[in-house]
């Protein structure tokens, strides 16, 4: 199945833009009369036929729409530092929005080494991975976000389960006896709502990670393997996605 991307629906019609028009009936050569699913990134996955192809844009006429297509129990924002190489992040980016992650972060921590992040690039290469990997949410991409900022803006929210991950000498569980953990206390909650935050090279600073721990976040490790920065990350979303298959 391909899968296209608009969010401008008015009704039973929906439109693709410029960029989605051409890879529709240039490059994939649909015409008028052929039918095609697309998604409206929240959630919907459509079925249209195409009406019009005139100009720059293409025109549907949605058939049907499935709400519950590929819906998840859990809701999953990751906050992490991206890397000193760029393209180690935004292999991270790709693939986790291919397994499942609702929200993204760029951290920038004490140690980071890298402290600006190209927001737009990123959001492509989210539409472009969730177009392949035939997801119906689009993730969102936050600005690069200061790691104390981050920790104090969820210190008061409830209902979260809240993690950390470093590599500094104390006490710290096993991400997944966290997260069934997690699923237990949040019981009936729809859907589980965590936070995962991962740092930099040089991890998070002794501050950071005391300013989460008094902050209600609980420090989780993934065992004796040393791991880079956007490794990690991807094992922790992989993590979240295996505890949560039914």
């Amino acid at each position: 199945m391909e899968l296209f991307f608009t969010n401008n629906i008015e009704g039973d019609r929906a439109t693709l833009d410029a960029s989605e028009s051409l890879h529709c009936t240039k490059v994939m050569r649909h015409t008028v009369g052929g039918r095609i699913n697309f998604t409206d990134g929240a959630g919907g996955l459509y079925l249209a036929e195409i009406v019009s192809t005139k100009g720059r844009e293409t025109l549907l006429q949605i058939i049907s729409c499935d709400r519950e297509y590929q819906k998840r129990d859990y809701y999953l924002h990751m906050a992490v530092a991206p890397t000193k190489n760029p393209d180690r992040f935004e292999w991270f980016i790709e693939k986790a929005v291919e397994l499942g992650i609702d929200e993204i972060t760029p951290l920038e921590g004490e140690h980071s080494q890298k402290r600006v992040f190209k927001k737009e690039r990123g959001e492509r290469l989210i539409l472009s991975a969730m177009k392949q990997s035939l997801k119906t949410d689009l993730p969102v991409l936050n600005q690069m976000t200061k790691a104390s900022a981050l920790i104090k803006d969820y210190e008061q929210r409830e209902g979260w389960t809240k993690l950390i991950g470093h590599c500094r000498e104390s006490k710290r569980e096993r991400v997944t006896t966290l997260l069934e953990q997690s699923k237990k206390f949040q019981g009936a909650n729809y859907p589980h709502k965590i936070l995962i935050m991962i740092g930099p090279e040089g991890d998070f600073s002794v501050g950071e990670i005391e300013q989460a721990l008094s902050g209600g976040f609980l420090a989780f490790h993934m065992g004796d393997s040393r791991m880079r920065t956007e490794t990690a990350a991807l094992t922790a979303v992989s993590a979240v996605y295996l505890s949560f298959l039914p």
